[in-house]
């Protein structure tokens, strides 16, 4: 290496360190509040699947993580507060909202206390990282709430695609006793009908016994009242008696929810477009699988951070203007995720999946959209019931 060329490099290193050093100097903090109050705890019939305590945490941990790493380098850091309630404690909920500057907010918790926190606030923007409710995104929804996690509606018209797809013409459906349950099966009625079906049987779960002792004996007598069908569909929502249909029905069928088919915003068996690298990342960071609520609070700080430096840290309005109306933030889901400014929600792909691979990635092929194939799940802008974006 000549004089002329060390001396180059020298100059090079030294102007690269000035440069990081000025960065760290005038370091710009953006600040996010991480709000959750605790669900309400239900009886359960498996103790197989407990819910992590850091569920959703993690994947705003990991965001931040990611964001920081560009943000070292270009002058701003991402700053998490997390305040983790009490079931049912509202009134901490606004006093940390109001003790805190943070313009961005995840909220992990119920629709109905996402609503109550949100109104009469302003000047920031907020995140639904944990709740699928339709009215969310129709008649509830807000102009400062978007959506990171899909909908009921979006996973119903995933798994509606695929049977339409296969062709399995007559479904059936057995529904929990969760509100949440009944809120899933609604969703599944509403699609079957957009892609022009209906089911044909259903029937509610009315066992309360020790299925890990009597599911041989008593699931195959509730599914006989079923009739014939081509598919079960299954309305449980966490995944409480459903994992104990499959290989027990009464006539030997595809059973979707539950430990069958699931549609998912995330699940640990995605792999392909970079997921396996976001997944070990994941496990690093928090030593266990990422879930959708996870994924949704990742995706939810990875669009701010994509907005600030495609906006060159504009004011939070801008910055919401640009998630409504710009943003194509890469998912590691096969297309691009972006937001539908009629209600916030983000399109993105929804994995259709089993306990040890995924199936297929809707929209499947040939559910073709004028404007977006991914608005073919859930709510489109014509059958919308938002209207507080149009204000």
């Amino acid at each position: 290496m000549t004089n002329l060329l060390k001396s180059f490099v020298v100059m090079l290193v030294v102007g690269l360190l000035a440069n990081i050093s000025n960065a760290a100097d005038n370091q710009r903090d953006i600040n996010v509040l991480y709000l959750r109050i605790a669900t309400p705890e239900r009886p359960v019939l498996s103790n197989l699947d407990p819910i992590p305590e850091d569920l959703g945490l993690a994947g705003a941990n990991l965001a931040v993580a990611d964001n920081n790493t560009t943000g070292g380098f270009m002058g701003y850091q991402f700053v998490m507060e997390t305040v983790d309630l009490a079931e049912g404690d509202l009134e901490s909920a606004r006093a940390a909202l109001q003790g805190s500057d943070a313009p961005y907010v995840l909220l992990d918790m119920s629709a109905e206390e996402m609503i109550s926190l949100v109104d009469g606030t302003e000047a920031r923007l907020f995140f639904n990282i944990r709740s699928y409710d339709d009215s969310l995104r129709g008649e509830n929804c807000r102009a400062t709430l978007l959506h990171t996690l899909p909908s009921y509606a979006m996973r119903a018209d995933a798994l509606m695609q695929f049977v339409l797809k296969k062709r399995w013409d007559t479904m059936a459906l057995v529904t929990g006793n969760a509100a949440e349950d009944a809120k899933f099966a609604q969703a599944l009625h509403k699609a079957s009908k957009k892609f022009g079906m209906s089911f044909a049987t259903e029937e509610p779960w009315v066992l309360d016994g020790d299925l890990r002792r009597q599911a041989g004996a008593e699931v195959p007598l509730l599914t006989q009242k079923l009739g014939d069908y081509d598919v079960l569909f299954v309305a449980d929502e966490h995944n409480d008696f459903a994992r104990y249909l499959a290989y027990n029905t009464w006539l030997a069928r595809p059973v979707l929810g539950g430990d069958g088919l699931r549609a998912t915003g995330w699940d640990r068996v995605n792999e392909q477009w970079g997921a396996a690298q976001l997944q070990s990342r994941f496990h690093e960071l928090s030593g266990r699988n990422m879930q959708d609520v996870d994924y949704a609070a990742w995706a939810a700080l990875r669009a701010v951070d994509e907005a600030h430096l495609r906006t060159s840290f504009a004011p939070i309005n801008d910055i919401r203007a640009f998630l409504l109306g710009g943003i194509e933030l890469a998912g590691f889901k096969g297309r691009p995720l972006s937001f539908r400014n009629w209600n916030g929600q983000m399109r993105q792909p929804i994995g259709l999946t089993h306990a040890s691979a995924l199936v297929a990635m809707a929209p499947l092929e040939g559910f073709l959209h004028a404007r977006n194939e991914l608005d073919s799940l859930g709510a489109d802008e014509p059958e919308s019931q938002c209207i507080a974006f149009g204000e």
